[in-house]
């Protein structure tokens, strides 16, 4: 098939003076670009890079693809993983992965939180910030838990994001009012292991009690090994592990987990799959209680994760089960043409 791989490269992001180091952390490499590209063409298939950016509309149009594989993140707007997925709609071309709803509702942590809660689904409690002067709602109390509303990639974790008393809160909420020009989410902090879950497919019956998750592959859960990192990182999957030592992740895959508790953490994964409206693939992000019997808290849902080789949490947990990196980019894109209903050469 022809299809037109579509990312934002990190070195042609935008620039501007007191940019913030972490702006474009969630933006791809040419690395990853040629990585996946090779996996599709290893299937036949016959590949062209475009970027996501306002010229997209017209390129499209001149390459006629059959499908786009979306990678775009975005660059401006509260909604910005969503755009290219809309105007690929507009345009009415096929893409993998979660639609418009999807895509602009995970973004947003506080609302995908809140449809969390309404699926009665565990997620810690929050209160979303706008002014660091705002009251503390009576049901938070510290330590708590500060970030911006609306980054991925860890963007504006770091040990600084626990809070344990009224001082450190109003200042990280400051910081990250400044820093992100976006609300702060302050969450219950929950002490405990890290742990995430990604999957790959599409729910064929989602109504089914004896099979809620029929359709999706699960892969095993990638425990993040946090005593193995710098004590500065206070126990945190923070945004400078992965980025600035990406390359020296230590991690458990499968995670050491009772089987009762993985069988949990799929069930959990694929609910949120399910409630946000995802396609294709996702990840899903957990912080397990260890006041509280290692009971899971969903921390957010990510309908476009990272597909980085060798160090992206999902092809991490897709590697530990046997799949060759070919194998887990193809059934991606395989589980868009069966979902759109496309015919293969």
């Amino acid at each position: 098939m022809r299809v037109a791989l579509l990312a934002n490269l990190k070195k042609n992001a935008p620039t501007w003076p007191g940019i913030a180091a972490d702006r474009w952390d969630e933006l791809d490499s040419e690395k990853t670009v040629e990585a996946i590209a090779a996996a599709l063409q290893s299937r036949g298939h016959t590949v062209t890079f475009l970027e996501g950016t306002p010229t997209l509309a017209s390129d499209l149009a001149k390459l006629r693809p059959e499908i786009c594989f979306n990678l775009c993140e975005g660059h401006f707007g509260d909604a910005r993983e969503a755009q290219i997925p809309a105007l690929l709609e507009m345009l009415r071309i096929p893409y993998t992965g979660s639609q418009v709803l999807a895509l602009a509702l995970a973004l947003d942590k506080p609302m995908t939180k809140r449809v969390l809660a309404y699926h009665q689904l565990p997620t810690p409690a929050f209160q979303v910030f706008e002014d660091r002067h705002e009251p503390l709602h009576p049901s938070l109390h510290y330590p708590l838990f500060v970030k911006p509303s609306r980054e991925g990639t860890g963007m504006g974790v770091s040990a600084a994001s626990i809070v344990a008393d009224e001082k450190a809160l109003r200042h990280q909420i400051q910081q990250t009012l400044d820093r992100y020009q976006q609300p702060a989410l302050v969450e219950q902090y929950i002490e405990g292991r890290e742990v995430t879950v990604g999957l790959v497919g599409n729910l064929s019956h989602p109504r089914a009690a004896a099979a809620p998750w029929a359709g999706l592959h699960l892969f095993p859960a990638l425990e993040i090994d946090l005593d193995s990192h710098p004590a500065e990182e206070a126990g945190l999957y923070t945004n400078r592990m992965k980025v600035e030592l990406a390359h020296a992740f230590r991690y458990l895959c499968p995670a050491p987990l009772p089987d009762r508790l993985v069988e949990l953490l799929h069930r959990y994964t694929a609910a949120a799959f399910q409630a946000i409206g995802c396609r294709d693939v996702c990840r899903v992000d957990f912080r397990l209680d260890r006041h509280d019997n290692d009971q899971p808290y969903l921390l957010e849902i990510n309908p476009l994760p990272g597909l980085a080789p060798n160090y992206s949490d999902l092809c991490l947990e897709a590697a530990a089960e046997g799949w060759h990196y070919e194998t887990l980019i193809n059934r991606i894109l395989d589980e868009a043409i069966a979902r759109y209903g496309l015919e293969t050469a």
